[in-house]
């Protein structure tokens, strides 16, 4: 059940390939063109253009259309549905964790007890002086 027309799949596959990600990183700080966004990277044109358009088909990005220039920009709402998808997860293995933990401490309390008594059993009792 998906909350949105977004495809979480899409989003994840998206995420998936580091270029990607550097490109959202960089369309954090503000819209850029095809261009601006191919710069930092060794690849051609054609290829960064077909990472936009993994990344559009997603719903990461939008392109915009200013005059002759086409910025692409972040668009929030698929990353923000992958984040609570993920937070979901996050607090119910944080909520195993803390049962996991105090399990743990529950059987350290025990293995102490049992140490203890044993022990207890193997020590020197001290002997009682008679008195005269």
């Amino acid at each position: 059940m998906k909350p949105s027309g977004y495809n979480l799949t899409a989003t994840f596959a998206a995420l998936a390939d580091p270029t990607r990600r550097a490109i959202l990183a960089r369309l954090a700080t503000g819209e850029a063109t095809v261009n601006e966004l191919a710069a930092p990277f060794d690849m051609s044109q054609p290829a960064i253009s077909k990472h936009l358009k993994v990344l559009e088909r997603a719903g990461l990005i939008s392109r915009g259309r200013e005059a002759q220039r086409r910025p692409r920009k972040l668009e929030p709402r698929p990353l923000a549905e992958a984040t609570d998808w993920i937070e979901r997860y996050r607090r119910i293995w944080e909520a195993n964790y803390k049962r996991l933990d105090a399990l743990l401490q529950e059987l350290k309390r025990k293995q102490k007890k049992t140490v203890d008594a044993l022990l207890e059993d193997v020590r020197p009792k001290p002997r009682k002086r008679k008195l005269k």
